[in-house]
């Protein structure tokens, strides 16, 4: 007998694995909601959410529409640096309906299939669908990443008391996230065009200007969503520390694996600041949030999606196709992604 490990080694375990952390987080959430709902007042959120004013209404739903076209905004980054020939007005749709699918069914029926179903449908090769989907990807964590990083180095949320984890070890976190948005964008400014190839994705640095509007674009968006949920809480406390919650959320979301993150961003947001905002409020705004943000987007994606199938090309001209040398790895797509 020998020592040699199990073909595959440990790494046959990590699928395993990261379903008992999935499974770990799901558990977690559920039991900090189930312990804040308990004892939830059901008559002041009732309350709560009858006091909200048509103009109140009206505000959330302008940010929500905002924010939904500064995501699908990344699409167009994507267009730019692959160079394919959909008219922006369908690239813009595409990104809208992927992202509400994407929101309420989780990432790989929105993100990923809706928007390959889509892109292909549309005359666009696998690849370079995939392609379009991981820079819309790069974009939106790389703004996160600024956005959070910084609230959590400078504005720190106020944990309640009975937490182990405080303010100071946060902190060290928001240099992290910093530094990580920071070595994107000097790597673009360094070395523009240059092919990044980790397990078979290749990224092709782009230059420092577009690095810098997916930087902001995404920022702009993450602020977005944070300024609606801090509007349909009717503003209770500062901005900041709403928002630094929220991003805390979107991640905890992202890891659980739950679509919408459902349940995930109340058990969040009502273990986080239920000793600052009357949980029957915090729980309200959270549920207009819901509506204005992932219900009502959805209910206009599903029949734009039908929509899009039944036109495939709605009268543009055929999606460009990769030439030899505006292929990934190319000198001439070293080219286009610099620009």
């Amino acid at each position: 007998m020998t020592d040699r490990a199990p073909r595959g080694g440990w790494r046959a375990h990590l699928p395993w694995a990261g379903r008992v952390v999935t499974l770990l987080l799901v558990a977690a959430a559920g039991w900090l909601l189930v312990r804040q709902l308990r004892h939830m007042d059901w008559d002041a959120v009732v309350a709560a959410l009858r006091a909200f004013t048509p103009a109140t209404l009206a505000v959330a739903c302008a940010l929500a529409f905002a924010s939904h076209a500064l995501y699908a905004s990344y699409e167009l980054v994507g267009r730019h640096l692959t160079r394919h020939g959909l008219p922006p007005r369908r690239v813009l749709l595409i990104g809208a309906v992927s992202y509400a699918f994407n929101l309420n069914l989780g990432t790989l029926v929105g993100g990923i299939a809706a928007r390959l179903r889509l892109y292909t449908h549309a005359g666009l090769g696998v690849p370079q669908a995939t392609q379009l989907i991981g820079i819309s990807v790069l974009t939106n964590w790389l703004g996160y990443a600024a956005l959070g990083g910084g609230l959590l180095l400078w504005h720190p949320p106020a944990l309640p008391d009975d937490w182990a984890i405080g303010a100071a070890e946060l902190r060290w976190l928001g240099p992290a996230l910093v530094v990580l948005a920071a070595a994107y964008l000097v790597a673009c400014a360094v070395a523009p065009g240059r092919r990044w190839a980790w397990r078979g994705h290749v990224l092709v640095t782009p230059s420092a200007r577009i690095a810098l509007l997916q930087v902001g674009l995404s920022m702009l968006n993450w602020a977005t969503i944070a300024t609606l949920v801090w509007w349909v809480m009717q503003r209770p406390v500062d901005w900041p520390s709403v928002a630094t919650v929220f991003l805390i959320a979107a991640v905890a979301g992202v890891l659980v694996h739950v679509p919408a993150g459902l349940g995930v961003l109340e058990a969040v947001f009502l273990a986080l600041l239920s000793h600052r905002v009357p949980p029957a409020q915090l729980l309200a705004g959270l549920i207009v949030h819901r509506v204005v943000y992932y219900l009502v987007p959805l209910a206009i994606a599903a029949p734009a999606m039908l929509w899009l199938e039944r036109h495939p090309r709605s009268g543009t001209p055929a999606a460009t196709p990769l030439t030899r040398s505006s292929r990934p790895g190319s000198r001439g797509a070293r080219r286009v992604a610099s620009r």
